[in-house]
């Protein structure tokens, strides 16, 4: 997935595949350990400065993101590239309940358009 263009401003990148975090030897970065590994540093540093910081994952995060993507009204086709799954249905099934909210929406923008187009002139009201 390409980073967006306000990101590559903010991250001097040298070549388009370049790594957004380099290892210090500037190879990619070793897979994270559970306890141990730069990520838990990076968490337990924030720890330190902020007693109220969560414990947090590279998978909390995943799910912070697919989050906001649903909040941020993405369709579900998008998700799923993002997150990699290998279908809609998969996305879905993980992150349904998120897309609850929409439903009210849609009814409400459904009935403007109802009420704004007249498109259902023809069909006969309820108890008539």
């Amino acid at each position: 997935m390409p980073i967006p263009a306000e990101i590559m401003k903010l991250v001097p990148l040298t070549l388009p595949e370049a790594l957004v975090w380099p290892s210090p030897s500037t190879r990619q970065m070793r897979p994270l350990q559970k306890t141990t590994g730069w990520f838990s540093g990076a968490v337990k540093r924030c720890q330190a400065n902020d007693e109220h910081f969560p414990r947090v994952t590279p998978h909390d995060l995943r799910h912070t993101a697919a989050s906001l993507a649903v909040s941020a009204g993405a369709n579900v086709k998008v998700i799923q590239r993002m997150l990699g799954h290998t279908s809609a249905a998969l996305t879905l099934d993980q992150y349904a309940d998120l897309f609850d909210d929409d439903l009210d929406a849609v009814a409400e923008r459904l009935n403007l358009v109802v009420l704004e187009t007249k498109c259902a002139q023809n069909v006969p009201k309820t108890g008539s």
